[in-house]
């Protein structure tokens, strides 16, 4: 399951995911939260928390991850990715040149920082404004 975090900063969509997250989860919290930001002009700014309490992702939910890059590249900012886990850890790190935007993996203990970062701009160009 993908539980909202009410703590995060007004322009950072923020997750925990907890027990095992479902191809139903994206559909039903994450692409709505995501698809109301772009509709809005916004910029997607994104946290998800993969603590102590997550025990894995089913295939449609990867599936549905993976769609994601799907979304307009010029509507994301920075993604937050705050574990623990090794294994999403690297298993992130080893994707990360597939996400449209600036991704940066924190420690759980880091929370707060990695919020803060995940509010700001993003620092090095988008695939959109970069030159050819």
């Amino acid at each position: 399951m993908l539980a909202t975090l009410p703590d995060a900063p007004a322009n950072v969509l923020a997750f925990r995911a907890v027990g095992s997250v479902h191809a139903d989860d994206y559909r039903t919290v994450l692409d709505p939260a995501i698809d109301r930001v772009i509709a809005d002009g916004g910029t997607v700014n994104l946290a998800l928390v993969f603590g102590d309490d997550f025990d894995g992702y089913s295939f449609g939910a990867l599936w549905q991850d993976a769609r994601l890059e799907s979304k307009p590249a010029t509507s994301w900012g920075r993604i937050a990715l705050i574990t623990d886990h090794t294994a999403v850890a690297e298993i992130i790190h080893a994707i990360a040149f597939l996400f449209p935007c600036e991704l940066q993996i924190f420690r759980t203990s880091a929370k707060d920082k990695a919020m803060t970062w995940a509010s700001r701009a993003p620092e090095r160009p988008t695939r959109t404004d970069a030159a050819p």
